[in-house]
């Protein structure tokens, strides 16, 4: 009996977790690209930070997935630590509707509904329906886990040394409510999940084998062991991020200190809000039932975060002082990194796509800035060290940005994400090779430049001039390209082709006037041949440029 008991709270549980996997996976594919949207929409405004939160962690269905979330944010600079605190508490509410799905009486139904639903996953054709399938697939996973966890869980009270185990933690104290709140806080640390503890919670409760007030302690300790997840996430990331995690462990812990201390009240008012006492067994067809146990807990777990929400919203300021004051500043300048981004957005790849696309905005940014220094190397006569490096060192940082975010999109294409979100990477992907390729066409027009240099050669005022004209076309052209990353205009191949020919032409005029000034006048070999490479390369930028913009607008 012992055995079987193990193997069907083990099995349950198993189910039960990927059925939250499935309906996280399927909820964010049918959601689409308003996830994206809605990340966009905070700003510093708390409530609206909150309800962003919230919204995102109905969606997620964990809360966990969305803290963890928020550090890669913030620790690439997406997003600010108030905002960030701000969509941590709306988080906190939104993982509460795990509890309240439990509640629902559809228990025998899960398999039947896990079945049904996993015919059109398998066999429909259109992703939509599809990943709907998937959602309630999960929900039916979800439920039939939980009446597996319940069923095994039953034969604990009629086993004595379990039942005496089990009556070591009665919140019948506040010592005995802390014990239990450090139980279910080092569960939930361990399996790293808040919602697979509250299932298991439930599961004791619904079985009778722990009474409510037990199962009401262990919740409040949950909601503290969650926050290891985030706190892992921010290990090795910014400062910034370390003190999002940090807000999200004060947020909780906070919370669970003040309603420990009033818990006898706290639990007062659950029972009066459920209209029943919540640990009252009844019997039904002789069989005993605690028909208002899982309504009481779910009301507890609501009830904690929402009262803290509205408690702390107030003082998110303080808060965010607080953690300043926990993970001060270091010494030296932190940089965003994105391979900090592999751990964190491969569970939420709507968010990981608009944390990539930042990236590439970063990229294009990084041009225009090698493109005025290499503007000024072309004026010295004699060219700045500091700029010749600065040019150098952002092209190899911008070679490590490509691969980093061929990495991060390789690995997130190889989960389960919709053909939109896979489309979206490749272009992504394209588009950062292409970036990449032009921060090289940059770097050898200097290179050619310096050779010119170290020759003892000179380019002719004229020629000069000439390609100074058609650099500045060239940063004009990529400006257009650039500016476009961000939300590209319906046009912008056409708008790209027709700027395009006029950089070409402009090319193949200064080629004419140099060819024509060679017939003139006696010109080194290498200095003309110099010339005619630095032409070459502006006109390898403008392709490049081009290329960009017809991956932007959805040409192979």
């Amino acid at each position: 009996m012992v055995l079987k008991m193990i193997f069907d709270l083990i099995g349950g549980l198993g189910i039960f977790l990927f059925g939250m996997k499935n309906m996280s996976e399927g909820l964010q594919a049918v959601a689409g690209t308003r996830l994206r949207k809605m990340i966009s929409v905070v700003t510093d405004n708390r409530l609206l930070a909150v309800g962003v939160g919230l919204f995102i962690t109905c969606v997620v269905q964990s809360s966990s997935v969305t803290t963890v979330m928020v550090v890669g944010l913030v620790n690439s600079g997406f997003m600010t630590l108030m905002q960030a605190i701000g969509v941590i508490f709306g988080a906190n509410i939104g993982t509460t509707i795990t509890g309240w799905i439990l509640t629902l009486k559809i228990g025998k139904y899960g398999l039947p509904m896990l079945g049904v639903a996993a015919f059109f996953f398998l066999f429909s054709k259109n992703e939509r329906v599809r990943y709907t399938g998937m959602v309630f697939m999960g929900i039916g996973m979800i439920f039939f886990g939980l009446e597996l966890m319940s069923g095994g869980l039953k034969p604990i009270r009629s086993i004595p040394e379990f039942a005496h185990w089990f009556a070591r933690f009665q919140a019948d104290s506040y010592f005995g409510v802390l014990k239990c709140a450090l139980v279910g806080c080092l569960l939930t640390m361990i399996v790293q999940s808040s919602s697979a503890t509250l299932g298991i919670t439930m599961g004791l409760a619904k079985t009778g084998v722990i009474g409510f007030e037990t199962a009401a302690a262990l919740v409040l300790g949950e909601n503290i062991g969650t926050t290891i997840t985030a706190y892992l996430a921010s290990l090795g990331a910014s400062t910034n991020a370390k003190r999002a995690a940090y807000s999200h462990a004060v947020f909780n812990i906070l919370g669970v200190a003040w309603i420990t201390a009033i818990f006898p009240i706290y639990i007062g008012v659950i029972r009066k809000v459920v209209g029943h006492d919540p640990g009252v067994m009844v019997l039904a067809e002789g069989v005993e039932t605690f028909p208002y146990i899982l309504a009481g807990i779910a009301l507890v777990h609501t009830g904690f975060n929402v009262t803290n929400t509205i408690l702390f919203i107030p003082l998110l300021r303080p808060l965010a002082w607080l953690v300043t004051k926990i993970a001060p500043d270091k010494g030296t300048k932190e940089t965003p990194h994105l391979t900090y981004l592999d751990i964190r957005m491969l569970d939420t790849p709507n968010f990981g796509l608009a944390q990539s696309k930042k990236e590439l905005v970063f990229m294009g940014e990084s041009i225009q800035l090698m493109m005025d220094k290499l503007r000024e190397v072309l004026q010295q006569e004699k060219p700045n060290e500091e700029l010749k490096r600065k040019i150098f060192h952002r092209e190899d940082i911008l070679d490590n940005v490509q691969k980093e975010i061929t990495v991060f999109l390789g690995q997130l294409m190889s989960g389960r994400v919709t053909h939109s979100s896979i489309e979206e990477a490749r272009i992504q992907l394209r588009a950062a090779d292409e970036l990449e390729s032009i921060s090289d066409y940059i770097t050898n027009v200097m290179k050619m430049y310096l050779k010119l240099r170290k020759n003892k050669l000179e380019i002719s005022e004229e020629g000069l001039k000439e390609i100074l004209n058609l650099h500045d076309a060239v940063r004009d052209y990529l400006d257009m390209v650039i500016a476009s990353i961000k939300e590209p205009p319906t046009d912008i191949v056409s708008r790209a082709h027709s700027r395009g020919d006029d950089v070409t032409r402009l090319m193949k005029e200064y080629r004419r006037h140099h060819l024509s000034r060679l017939a003139e006048e006696k010109i080194p070999p290498l200095k003309s041949l110099i010339y005619m490479d630095m032409l070459n390369a502006y006109r390898r930028i403008r392709d490049h440029g081009l290329n960009v913009a017809e991956a932007l607008g959805g040409e192979k």
